[in-house]
């Protein structure tokens, strides 16, 4: 078939001649290969066959290689690439493939794996058909047969080769009697009600694009191939299941019928665009948004039942590289869909080394977009290479020198060197995190300013699209781990992974604030608080700050950063008041301004004095007050800078219109402020009259239990330290307080009447809770069951965000019903020595609102 055309052989000095410009190809001019010059991005494109990828490299401004460069920026293979290749490359250096995606584009790796994750979550991948994998399932299959003849029903199969390719091989049945045993086959029921077009059975070429793994990142082109088979299609039977051009759609297979049209156009001939087809559904009435949503449902369904392997496989090859680092791999997937008539989309197969031919200009248009837009979003940049060296000279230095910055613990250390140690390495591990995040987000709006024609598909936006995408992610490494390393497990359970920029930066403050407890520490002496700082007087300040702020930035630019940063200025001299308080043993767990048998270390802003006296004369304590004022931005340490994340949202000339509408909606905010307490208050009365229900018992019987675990708390108190602190992981321990936050979430948007539960701030303050009790393994929720440790409410007290009485009230109701459903969740277990495998969310029973 004839290929991309070449650049013609020049005769003469024609001028003519030396302009003379491919149809198709105006556009792209082959440049002449200079000699390498430094900081020039390099490709190494000896292992491909197709041109286009060729003409896009130097379209890039990429300089190509010789064959044996083995150091180049990029390398480009057609087939998939051997595991020890991988683990020798730079960190800088990219490839176009992963390890083990072989797991989903093997026909009978896919059926395997697919077959494993319809048995956990059936109803979630019903768009693959029905599979057999010969000769291990052959007696299945035989079996399946007779069932269909004692029902007198008949259905087509089709036959493809275990691991076949282009065609090949690819056979129809309708009698299972002749098909060989021992056969490395693939048997599938054959979808005979497709969707039509012009009478002609089609499928769907959709270009996927991976670009790393950890975390998983995929992006769906916006256009595709629509390949239609050549002979009209007529449901089979057995005079035309031998009519491979009628029940197939391969181009491979097609292109050799002699009415297989060939158009340079979009919508005619036997091959066409999806972007025409989506214009095509558009006119004829159909969802296209549906469309849409349902192909990426499909493909991120089916790479999810591959991520596990994926990883396990990338991080055999790179065992140095760190959680979260660049990805040295990325993957170009071509995924087959067949439409039936009601537009539900079936996964055919997966290709890891899709064609890259350009026998028709369509070929070359949609094509040479995948490919150029990929390349944007890797973005490969010049300076790669020379930070990957010196980042290895200094990592070689400090292995020399021995500087490690965290000491070896001795044998035979005392608890405060341990808890020291301990300290140490925990805020480590969260700068770590946090340097991971930070680069994360620098990378997604590179991402979103070069995204081309391709669209993110995971992660979502929408959150709960992500949180289900994210519990079928836990089924998928939940399959593959059984048996596995547990550290593997433990690392993809770490809760930190979940964890937002500012979640972690509000952890490491509690580290540094627990590190000055064990160092023993003394605050430094601080003068009176001025008088505007005190609750009277917040308001009145708030507002001329907010009136000041909008003057200045009216007169300058530049101002909306001295905005900031007064703002900032202003809320650190709040100060905080240190409250110290015993709670009474009473035989009710109740509210946590009634009594309760816990003693509790509670720190909370100044803002909670000004709570109602009623809500105080429940609450006896002897309150022990030390005044102190809040640390500025600068006395924190550079790894708590927030002010990286900050600046970026900065408004800088253009955006002056931005911050002025962002300033009118501050202003609008504070104006209804009494609406926001109102809905704050209606969220209190709700959690209030929440309770935490055992399975199979009333709330009566629940409290009653309850409070029979308080009543006898000397003998409980060791075995639930041993189950929450010992016996749960992190991933479990999460488990236990969705509980609570799940009922929470369902809630929420019910109150405020908002569309996404993100949007509240109360919400907001909520998810911090959640993150400080399970803080040190779980240690944050411990911590409120006895008088020792740091309570959750210390997150509040460096916080530059001013929480009110009402906000705080909430938050204490939601560490009681925690505190409740821990306790219920350990009740259960006991009693039925069960796992934790059976706590669900229908543990919460919310009231309507």
């Amino acid at each position: 078939m004839p290929s991309l055309p070449q650049e013609r052989v020049i005769q003469g000095p024609s001028p003519l001649d030396l302009n003379t410009e491919l149809p198709y190809q105006s556009t792209m001019k082959r440049k002449i290969r200079k000699k390498k010059k430094k900081g020039t991005i390099t490709a190494n494109v000896a292992g491909t066959k197709f041109e286009i990828v060729r003409l896009v490299i130097d379209e890039m401004g990429f300089m190509k290689t010789p064959d044996e460069d083995e150091t180049s920026n990029l390398i480009w293979c057609d087939s998939a690439v051997q595991q020890e290749k991988i683990a020798e490359l730079q960190n800088y250096q990219r490839i176009n493939h992963f390890p083990g995606m072989g797991e989903i584009c093997r026909k009978d790796f896919l059926a395997r794996n697919m077959t494993k994750m319809i048995k956990s979550r059936p109803l979630d991948y019903t768009f693959v058909p029905r599979t057999w994998i010969f000769p291990a399932e052959y007696t299945q299959f035989q079996n399946y047969m007779k069932e269909l003849k004692k029902k007198r029903k008949q259905k087509t199969f089709i036959v493809k080769p275990a691991n076949g390719a282009m065609g090949h091989g690819i056979s129809l049945i309708r009698n299972g009697d002749k098909l060989p045993s021992q056969d490395h086959l693939i048997v599938q029921e054959y979808i005979e009600k497709p969707f039509l077009m012009e009478g002609y059975k089609f499928d769907l070429r959709i270009y996927i694009l991976i670009t790393s793994c950890d975390p998983l990142k995929i992006f769906l082109y916006h256009d595709g191939l629509v390949r239609m088979g050549t002979e009209k299609y007529i449901p089979p039977n057995e005079s035309n299941l031998t009519q491979l051009y009628m029940h197939l759609t391969n181009y491979s297979v097609n292109k050799h019928n002699e009415r297989f049209e060939r158009d340079e156009t979009e919508n005619k001939g036997s091959k066409r665009s999806i972007k025409w087809f989506t214009e095509f559904l558009q006119a004829n009435q159909h969802d296209v948004a549906k469309f849409w949503s349902d192909i990426s449902e499909l493909v991120v369904k089916t790479l999810i039942v591959a991520e596990p392997h994926v990883l396990h496989a990338y991080r055999m090859c790179r065992p140095g590289q760190p959680p979260g680092s660049e990805s040295v791999c990325f993957e170009v997937l071509g995924f087959d869909i067949l439409l039936d008539r009601k537009l539900k989309p079936w996964l055919l197969e997966i290709n890891r080394a899709p064609s890259f031919g350009t026998d028709q200009k369509i070929d070359y248009d949609v094509k040479r977009g995948v490919l150029l837009n990929a390349l944007k979003l890797l973005n490969i940049r010049t300076s790669d290479k020379r930070r990957n060296l010196a980042k290895q000279k200094a990592e070689a230095q400090r292995r020399l020198y021995g500087q490690n910055s965290i000491k070896r613990l001795l044998p035979g250390s005392s608890d405060w060197e341990q808890q020291r140690h301990q300290l140490e390495r925990r805020k480590e591990e969260l700068k770590e995190r946090l340097a991971q995040v930070r680069k994360q987000i620098l990378k997604e709006e590179h991402e979103n300013r070069h995204m081309g024609n391709y669209r993110r598909i995971y992660p979502p936006e929408d959150k709960t699209l992500l949180e289900k995408y994210e519990n079928l992610l836990a089924v998928a490494f939940q399959t593959f781990l059984s048996g596995r390393a547990a550290l593997f497990q433990r690392e993809l359970n770490n809760p930190l992974k979940r964890m937002k920029e500012e979640d972690i930066l509000d952890l490491l403050e509690q580290c540094e604030i627990d590190d000055e407890k064990l160092m023993g520490k003394t605050a430094k002496p601080r003068g009176p608080k001025p008088l505007s700082s005190m609750p009277e007087s917040t308001e009145m300040m708030k507002r001329q700050k907010y009136c000041s702020s909008e003057s200045s930035y009216d007169s300058s630019s530049s101002s909306s950063e001295s905005d900031g940063s007064g703002k900032e200025e202003y809320e650190n001299k709040r100060g905080e008041k240190q409250v110290t308080y015993d709670l009474k043993q009473s035989s009710h767990y109740k509210l946590i301004q009634q009594s309760s048998s816990i003693r509790r270390s509670v720190s909370c802003p100044r803002s909670i004095s000004s709570q109602s006296p009623s809500s105080a004369d429940n609450r006896p304590f002897s309150a022990q007050q030390m005044i102190a004022s809040r640390p500025t931005s600068g006395s924190r340490s550079h790894s708590l800078n927030r002010a990286s994340s900050y600046m970026r949202h900065l408004p800088h000339g253009s955006d002056a219109s931005s911050a002025n509408s962002q300033m009118s909606e501050s202003l609008r905010q504070l104006r209804t402020k009494e609406q926001e307490d109102h809905l704050t208050s209606q969220t209190l009365f709700v959690l209030k009259d929440m309770k935490i229900r055992f399975p199979g018992k009333s709330d009566a019987e629940s409290l009653l239990l309850i409070e029979d675990i308080i009543d006898n708390w000397k003998y409980h108190k060791t075995k639930v330290a041993s189950y929450w602190l010992i016996k749960l992981d992190s991933a479990k321990q999460r488990k236990v307080l969705d509980i609570v936050k799940t009922s929470v979430r369902t809630i929420l948007p019910r109150i405020w009447k908002v569309p996404d539960v993100e949007e509240v701030n109360l919400y907001r303050i909520f998810n911090r809770v959640f993150n400080r009790l399970l803080w040190s393994h779980g240690q944050g929720l411990w911590n409120c069951f006895c008088d020792s440790g740091s309570s959750w409410e210390s997150i509040f007290s460096k916080s530059p965000e001013v929480v009110t009485p009402l906000q705080l009230q909430c938050c204490q109701r939601l560490v009681e019903l925690c505190k409740q459903c821990l306790l219920v969740v350990y009740k259960y277990t006991t009693d039925t020595r069960g796992s934790l495998s059976g706590v669900g969310t229908d543990w919460g029973n919310s009231r309507d609102v």
